[in-house]
């Protein structure tokens, strides 16, 4: 057997291997940046790729199977990834191959549905609970919050001061992923510019352990239907099961969506998740009113909307001065351009 590598710029054999995945019932991940392929006879009968930190379309034909084949392709993986200093790598994969990973050095965090776990290499997840729990603040009500703010608005500063309000404590995460139009530095310091007269929240930059829906899976679930849902379960999971028993988390606070029904669906399964009987303690959900402008909700979208038709005017009533400031340079930045 022959290990290769096809780089995702390879046209040619990267048809090869999406044709190999079809045949094996997986989707192609269009964000893996390299392929590992196991061909025999020319034939491809393996493949695993690489997408930024995540492992991904792990498959091995049936034929080849049993032959010690999978530490094989999962150390080529690693000695691939590490070679480029990624050392921290993340699996998403079905529960029934948790063991399978095990044996490669992979250790599972959580999972969701019987459908789809996570699992890393280094279980860093322990080292990061610690860290949390040396920020931990006691009161009969700890409030948490996870904001991504593309950008930060009047609506969010509004959600959080009334988090504030009702708790002892809040922590607010700060989703980390950078696939936002708005970079994580910029919507880490504009939250943190616009929060500053608040003296009982902690702001946490984000971590891998809130997943990210641009690195969960889909090539494998093949029920798109469900993807929304597990992808909702798991992120909540790993939230409840590890991060708010290490920060004493009571309350998680969300704003009411009345406009996207994917987020409105992702308030309403928080509910169910976090309130569950389980053996980490209940997190009570608290649906807040969201402040609006001229009958509309205040929303980051709707900024990003002026944004794109040049309206500061409109801006300036949706978004605090630190946000502001930031937005009119890149409207002028983006004229000098032209």
């Amino acid at each position: 057997m022959v290990f290769s590598h096809v780089p995702s710029t390879s046209t040619i054999r990267l048809a090869k291997v999406k044709a190999f995945l079809e045949r094996m019932g997986l989707d192609y991940s269009p964000d893996i940046e390299l392929f590992v392929i196991v061909q025999e006879n020319d034939d491809i009968v393996a493949c695993g790729g690489i997408a930024g930190r995540v492992l991904k379309n792990i498959a091995i034909d049936e034929s080849v199977q049993g032959e010690g084949l999978a530490l094989s392709l999962m150390s080529e993986l690693l000695k691939v990834a590490y070679a480029d200093g990624r050392d921290e790598l993340f699996l998403f994969t079905k529960p029934q191959y948790e063991e399978v990973f095990e044996a490669c050095g992979f250790k599972l965090i959580d999972g969701a549905a019987g459908k789809v776990i996570l699992m890393e290499n280094r279980y860093n997840i322990e080292a990061y609970k610690n860290r949390l729990h040396k920020l931990r603040h006691s009161g009969e009500v700890v409030g948490s919050i996870v904001m991504n703010c593309n950008p930060f608005t009047l609506g969010h500063r509004y959600l959080v001061e009334q988090a504030c309000e009702r708790s002892h404590w809040v922590h607010l995460f700060v989703v980390k992923e950078d696939a936002s139009f708005f970079s994580f530095r910029d919507r880490y310091r504009l939250i943190c510019e616009g929060l500053s007269h608040l003296k009982n929240l902690t702001i946490h930059e984000g971590s891998d352990y809130i997943i990210s829906k641009a690195t969960f899976p889909t090539y494998f679930i093949k029920d798109k239907k469900q993807i929304d849902s597990l992808y909702t379960e798991l992120d909540l999971n790993i939230f409840r099961n590890h991060l708010a028993p290490e920060l004493g988390i009571t309350h998680r606070f969300v704003g009411m969506e009345p406009l996207c029904v994917v987020t409105n669906e992702y308030n309403q399964q928080m509910k169910k998740i976090l309130s569950r009987k389980a053996e980490s303690p209940p997190i009570e959900v608290v649906e807040l009113e969201r402040i609006e402008y001229k009958g509309e909700p205040i929303s980051a979208s709707r900024v990003r909307r002026l944004m794109h038709e040049g309206n500061l005017e409109e801006i300036s009533h949706l978004v605090p001065p630190t946000t502001y400031a930031l937005i009119e340079k890149m409207l002028s930045e983006n004229e000098e351009k032209k």
